[in-house]
């Protein structure tokens, strides 16, 4: 009763039997003993209603009804906004948690080895990997069956999932009973406009345990084209109890806001537009809270923060892959700049960690300090 009096934002109420039930079904506990207690919970604030459940009769009533004649209802907690989490474990994500851990490879995306034992349905040996990740530091586990790539839809995995419901519905009622951790789902608004069956698989997702479900307002057959569209997201949102995230076009502080407005998700995930702008995250959370835009950040500051994401790459990947795998984050980072191609000419002629390092760092300096391109190039 304390817990649920401390974190429940909705009324409290208490309907005890009169005891346990004896030998023959009958409750033996008298009024008194049962109203002491209510009183005691009642006192301690946390209750709004009480009332009899088995075994109890009219005395029971008025007996609890007296105890607690006077004394003031519970007061709801105005708590803190923040992303909680259910699995058989709990996860709650505040303002002062690191990075949260998140296992991808219990997916039929992710995971060729995933994806056969799924299909063979040998799911004891597939849910090793659930549980492999969980070992490994997985605070959460997500499936991605949104995912749009080609290759990918005719592995029959991805957002083709979304055509078996059936299959979607063993696969993820087995991940979370494997796993003691929160269990996250990310799909699309369906396969194609004729075949728009989100929210059919958000319901399969909410009975099966899933914690929280990512849609991105595009069916499959859309890929990234067009523009999209929140309608079925926002019904899926309103049919169920689970947080809900969307997805998809969300490029700047102002539209996060929208899609907020229009969806009554609990968040929002952004996607492509982190590409080359890491600091759209804070930007959008600086405009939630305030209703203000940041500055962009400086020549300098970009500089810094894509020397540091470098330095990570080539730690992580090693040479010569961190070296080819950061040419794409360099033209991305650039992409909004008119000295694209420019940039993308000088950086690309490093074929080694330091000389990326040396020219990337030598072209920012030069953008700062009003050099021409051409003389930096």
């Amino acid at each position: 009763m304390q817990e649920l009096s401390r974190i429940a934002e909705c009324y409290v109420t208490a309907h005890p039997n009169a005891g346990l039930p004896n030998a023959f079904g009958e409750y033996d506990l008298d009024a008194g003993p049962m109203a002491a207690q209510i009183r005691e919970w009642a006192e301690a604030g946390f209750l709004n209603i009480v009332g009899g459940c088995c075994g109890t009769t009219p005395e029971h009533i008025a007996a609890m009804s007296r105890a607690v004649e006077g004394l003031p209802p519970r007061q709801l907690p105005d708590l803190p906004v923040a992303c909680r989490l259910a699995g058989l474990e709990p996860l709650n994500i505040g303002d002062a948690s690191l990075f949260v851990n998140v296992g991808e490879r219990t997916n039929v995306t992710g995971s060729a080895k995933f994806k056969r034992l799924i299909k063979e349905e040998k799911y004891s040996e597939a849910l090793d990997v659930a549980r492999q990740q969980v070992e490994n530091g997985a605070q959460i586990i997500d499936i991605n069956m949104g995912c749009p790539a080609k290759k990918v839809c005719n592995a029959w995995a991805g957002s083709a999932l979304m055509r078996d419901e059936d299959l979607v519905a063993r696969i993820l009622s087995a991940v979370v009973a494997a796993v003691d951790v929160p269990v996250t789902l990310k799909i699309r608004t369906g396969w194609d406009c004729d075949h728009r069956n989100g929210p059919r698989i958000a319901h399969i997702a909410e009975d099966s345990g899933i914690a929280a479900l990512a849609v991105h307002g595009r069916t499959r057959d859309q890929h990234y084209t067009g523009q999209a569209e929140y309608e079925t997201i926002a019904a899926i949102k309103a049919a169920l109890r689970i947080p809900v995230l969307a997805n998809g076009d969300i490029d700047s502080p102002q539209k996060a806001a929208h899609v907020l407005a229009v969806t009554g998700v609990d968040a929002v995930m952004i996607g492509r537009a982190a590409q080359g702008r890491p600091w759209i995250f804070r930007e959008v959370a600086h405009y939630l809270a305030t209703g203000t835009l940041l500055a962009p950040p400086s020549l300098q500051e970009v500089r810094d923060i894509l020397l540091g994401h470098l330095h990570a790459l080539h730690d992580f990947y090693g040479e010569p892959q961190g070296v080819r795998i950061a040419r794409k984050h360099l033209g991305w980072y650039a992409k909004d700049r008119p000295e694209n191609a420019a940039f993308r000419a000088v950086v690309n002629r490093a074929d080694d960690a330091a000389s990326q390092i040396a020219l990337t760092t030598d072209y920012f300096n030069a953008l700062a300090a009003g050099v021409p391109l051409s003389s930096a190039a």
